[in-house]
């Protein structure tokens, strides 16, 4: 119980935000009219804000934001085109002795032709159904270790609603520190409204082992039939737990990082050394846009 209380935001805490009497006049109410204007005038801090407001002590309040953070997020990782959404779709192609799935209404001519000329259907002008690969799987890690603040955790929640847009098929979401969680496994069936929830709820723990993480996104990685699988890794890199994170990080196929831009010292040395792409990012609105540019 002393545990969780320290953990959590009260309103005395979340009081020192001048904004926060406006967006919560009272205990467990949010003025939506207030959170938007807040969110056009400055969508950093009305992000940060809400994410606080995630973890507050006052369970009614926690709630309301998380249902509000949620949705909102979603909506922002919505912005922009879409690239190939890579699902796992049916999609028409030659029969064969493994395709079980005959598309009768295509192949109908070739069965009417064969048996108006007494003769055998042949697999070459019979049509199936079948399952085409998704194109890009995503293994998202989200440093946990440390202090997950509001500005932390709302860049977070936009990762994973991002990502999922990316790879709504084949998405894993990992959290770590000296140790690694599994939010979402690579092939699990989970709402991405519950996964956002889970990513809105973490506390920040421990150190650092980005190695440790690197390894664990190989892992889920390797399940994957997609064409490209892209490792995201949101973290300023420091390490402060377990092995040289270079080998690990060479070893996957493609390694995105995100940091924070004036925390991206350590998050660049591993960049370079490894042959990753850094994206940076000035509060969390930019987070969308910056893992649009570095994924394209």
């Amino acid at each position: 119980m002393v545990d969780q209380a320290r953990r959590t935001q009260s309103r005395r805490d979340l009081d020192r935000n001048e904004r926060f009497s406006d967006i919560s006049p009272d205990v467990g109410s949010i003025d939506i009219v207030a959170f938007d204007e807040l969110m056009e005038e400055d969508p950093d801090e009305a992000l940060t804000m809400l994410a606080a407001m995630a973890q507050a002590t006052d369970r009614d309040l926690a709630r309301l934001a998380k249902q509000l953070a949620s949705r909102l997020v979603l909506d922002l990782a919505r912005i922009g085109p879409a690239r190939s959404r890579g699902t796992g779709r049916l999609v028409r192609m030659p029969a064969s002795v493994d395709r079980t799935d005959l598309d009768i209404d295509e192949s109908m001519d070739a069965i009417v032709g064969a048996r108006a000329d007494r003769r055998p259907v042949s697999l070459d002008d019979l049509t199936a159904t079948g399952w085409q690969r998704p194109s890009t799987s995503v293994c998202l890690l989200i440093d946990r270790s440390g202090s997950m603040n509001g500005e932390r955790l709302a860049a977070a929640a936009l990762a994973a609603a991002a990502c999922s847009y990316r790879a709504p098929v084949e998405l894993a979401v990992l959290t770590f520190s000296d140790r690694v969680i599994e939010i979402k496994a690579l092939n699990e069936k989970r709402d991405i409204d519950a996964v956002v929830g889970d990513v809105l709820s973490l506390r920040g723990h421990g150190t650092t082992d980005v190695a440790l993480a690197l390894k664990a996104a190989g892992r889920q990685l390797a399940r994957s039939t997609a064409q490209r699988k892209v490792t995201v890794l949101l973290s300023d890199a420091e390490v402060t737990a377990g092995r040289d994170p270079v080998p690990g990080a060479r070893a996957l196929d493609e390694l995105i990082i995100l940091a924070p831009s004036d925390e991206a010292r350590h998050a660049d040395v591993l960049s370079r050394s490894a042959g990753a792409r850094m994206g940076l990012l000035d509060g969390p609105s930019s987070l969308v846009g910056t893992l649009r540019s570095v994924l394209a």
